[in-house]
């Protein structure tokens, strides 16, 4: 029933508490033993040889902000400003022309040196996108003027 399961959840409650009422108890002596069992003769020796040790093995990067020290002398990153694409007449006519010829959009980005996304634009706005579940192209969009 419940009300047995809730009785055995309390006991085990009361076990894990018990149990970790134990380590927090047993825990110095414990790492106090370290050394010895090790054979050092003191805890400093101890410690130094665990760092010692750590750095041998390579311990891995400390997380978080540099200190000004390491900051200053870190190279700097030069950022290189992004160019916008301009996209023309010109661009979009080509689009076209490519897009005829059986070229795919990923194609036609690395070529003429614009991203997917506006190539995908150039697509439907001159209408050569097909619609969703249709085989043939979608009418062709009349240039406003």
């Amino acid at each position: 029933m419940l009300t047995d399961k809730i009785k055995e959840l309390e006991v085990a409650k009361a076990k894990v508490q018990e149990l970790e009422q134990k380590i927090v108890s047993e825990r110095p002596q414990e790492l106090a033993g370290l050394p010895g069992r090790y054979g050092f003769d003191s805890v400093n020796a101890f410690l130094k040889a665990v760092k010692e040790a750590v750095a041998a093995v390579g311990a891995a990067p400390r997380r978080g902000r540099k200190s000004k020290k390491a900051a200053a002398a870190a190279p700097k990153k030069v950022k290189k400003a992004r160019t916008r694409a301009r996209i023309t007449d010109e661009t979009k006519v080509q689009v076209k022309e490519m897009v005829l010829a059986g070229k795919s959009g990923a194609e036609i980005a690395s070529k003429l040196g614009i991203s997917l996304p506006s190539v995908q634009n150039i697509k439907k706005a001159l209408g050569l996108v097909k619609a969703r579940g249709s085989e043939a192209p979608a009418a062709p969009a009349t240039p406003a003027s």
